[in-house]
């Protein structure tokens, strides 16, 4: 080794384990939901125990079909416009074939679940309620259509993101940790992240899609079926940044798992700088399959490259506002 040269750690020196609230996690990185399919899909692709924990598709106590292709498209600068329209089997077939086949592949299994009503999200709440001990936890997919308020989304006002989560905890009855996934199409994120703490979510998962629309211009029509759709992928990494930032500092020690456009390792360090105890990898799982686990491994590397020796001293460790600058706004007389 030449004279004033360090030596790099290895990657296998860091310690990647994080805690999630009252969720204890070998490493942070965790499989967004939807982007797994219901769970054991990916998994002889990608080693499900190799990461934090995998979130499945969002379920309700309903059967549902989905929307009508086209369902995914590509959309500006790297990301992805998807109207799915969350299709599953309900939350009864999801118990009994999806769970099972999780299980089986030692994944850690987040639960998501969905509805079209309060009464929605209380039955398959209910409905899990006798499971829960095979979750480590159920997410609250509140960026849903909610028919009770006119068609508007439950996570974009406080009330109906109190009344939904408020539902579903008192359901489970403690029987595993609520978190409650909020939408970034909002004037307020804030407000609404702490009616969902107030309703006794013990974390959150920021962020869902932001509303988006792709155009087919020579058939003068959009390109998906449904109309507009959600986008998701890298061009929303700096949307989820802020959220994350924004909530975490109003809501200090408040488990976050920050999910959007996280595509490398780095983009893993960035979100947990900015308060997120967990990441959640979503679309970038659609290029690469295995893209969790290689980010799980990117990250190892990048905290030994950089004296890291715990992957969770980098939670909430963005320093300051900002870079110092002249705010003056012109030259000095």
């Amino acid at each position: 080794m030449r004279a004033g040269r360090r030596a790099r750690r290895p990657s296998s020196a860091v310690d990647l384990s994080v805690s999630l609230g009252p969720l204890q996690l070998p490493n942070p990185i965790i499989a967004a939901s939807g982007t797994f399919g219901h769970g054991v899909e990916l998994a002889a692709l990608c080693d499900p125990e190799a990461i934090g924990a995998v979130t499945t598709k969002s379920v309700a106590v309903f059967a549902s079909e989905g929307n009508p292709p086209l369902r995914v498209a590509e959309a500006p600068g790297g990301g992805m416009i998807n109207s799915v329209g969350l299709p599953g089997p309900g939350i009864d077939a999801w118990i009994a074939h999806d769970l099972p086949a999780l299980e089986a592949r030692g994944a850690r299994v987040i639960a998501s679940i969905w509805g079209r009503t309060v009464a929605d999200y209380e039955a398959a709440a209910r409905a899990l309620k006798d499971v829960a001990h095979r979750v480590v936890a159920i997410e609250v997919n509140l960026s849903c259509p909610n028919v009770e308020a006119r068609a508007q989304v439950f996570a974009h006002a406080p009330e109906t993101t109190r009344d939904a989560t408020n539902a579903v905890v008192d359901a489970l009855g403690g029987a595993a940790p609520v978190f409650a996934k909020l939408s970034p199409n909002v004037t307020d994120l804030v407000a609404i992240a702490g009616a969902a703490l107030d309703a006794g979510a013990g974390g959150l998962t920021l962020v869902n899609t932001l509303m988006g629309l792709v155009i087919d211009a020579q058939l003068r029509a959009p390109r998906l079926g449904a109309g507009g759709g959600g986008v998701s992928g890298p061009p929303i990494h700096p949307v989820a940044l802020r959220a994350v930032w924004e909530v975490s500092r109003a809501f200090p020690g408040a488990p976050i798992i920050g999910t959007g456009g996280v595509s490398t390792g780095e983009d893993a360090v960035e979100m947990l700088l900015a308060g997120a105890s967990a990441v959640g990898v979503g679309t970038a799982t659609f290029l690469d399959p295995r893209a969790t686990v290689r980010i799980v491994e990117e990250l190892g590397a990048w905290c030994a490259r950089n004296d890291v020796v715990r992957v969770r001293d980098l939670i909430g460790a963005l320093h300051g506002d900002g870079p110092t600058e002249d705010r003056s706004g012109g030259d000095k007389h």
